[in-house]
Formats: structure tokens, C-alpha cells, sequence
């Protein structure tokens, strides 16, 4: 692992805080890694990403289209068809995916072995509504 020097602290936290701007979120490294695999139409890729509703889903794929991840490309219809692709630049968040994969395996192993639920490790304390 690096180690930073105090001067280099500041510039490291800005392009890690900058990465996980573009790829913050629960929906958008799914949605990447289900595209992987090759062009997927909307329906398609709602299927293939467990949990996500349609208006999340079209944010996302908004948002992951500006950052240069995905392309989306319209078929005039009838039907209009739209499929999305994974462009080479979202490729290169491969590597990084693979590690946090294997880290999510590990840290899972470590807390069945400490007797901590997952779900119940990573659930959100809830806030009392305002009085």
C-alpha cells in the first residue's frame, strides 16, 4: 500500500473522492457489470440487476452515458428499440470490480466467522422521525 506524505494526502483523497463520485452509489457498478457481457436492451438489463426499479434504472444509465461508461443507442421502431453497450473506458474499471469483489467475499467470511449477519453489519442505524 502507499503511503502519503502529508503534502500528498490532499491530492490522493481528491482523485479517490473524484472515482467514487463517478461510481458512488448501489446501482452503477451493477449495471457495468451486467453490461460486460454485451449490448442489453432496457427490460433486459432491469432483469439483470436484481432489485432496481425503472426510474433508478434510467437515472443510473443517464448518469453512467455522461460519465463515457455506456453508449445507448436507439433503434427507430415499431417497437423503438433501445440497447445499451459498455464502452472500452468503463472496461478499465475491471480490475478495480474484481478487487472489491474479492474484498465483499473475504469481509463476508470474516463476519459469518465472527457471527455477524452481513445485512445486519451494513444496515443503516434508523433515525427517529422528528418530534
Amino acid at each position: 500500500m502507499t503511503e502519503y506524505k502529508p503534502s500528498q494526502c490532499a491530492p490522493a483523497l481528491d482523485d479517490l473522492r473524484h472515482a467514487l463520485v463517478v461510481v458512488n452509489g448501489k446501482w452503477k457498478l451493477q449495471i457495468i457489470v451486467a453490461l460486460m457481457d454485451g449490448t442489453r436492451h432496457f427490460r433486459g438489463l432491469e432483469r439483470s440487476v436484481p432489485g432496481i426499479s425503472t426510474k433508478v434504472l434510467a437515472k443510473e444509465l443517464k448518469d453512467l452515458e455522461a460519465h463515457q461508461f455506456i453508449s445507448r443507442t436507439v433503434h427507430p421502431g415499431p417497437p423503438v428499440v433501445v440497447e445499451y453497450l459498455v464502452l472500452p473506458y468503463a472496461r478499465s474499471l475491471h480490475p478495480v470490480i474484481e478487487v472489491l469483489r474479492t474484498w465483499g467475499r473475504q469481509h463476508q467470511q470474516r463476519l459469518a466467522a465472527a457471527g455477524v449477519e452481513p445485512a445486519a453489519a451494513s444496515a443503516a442505524p434508523e433515525t427517529a422521525p422528528p418530534a
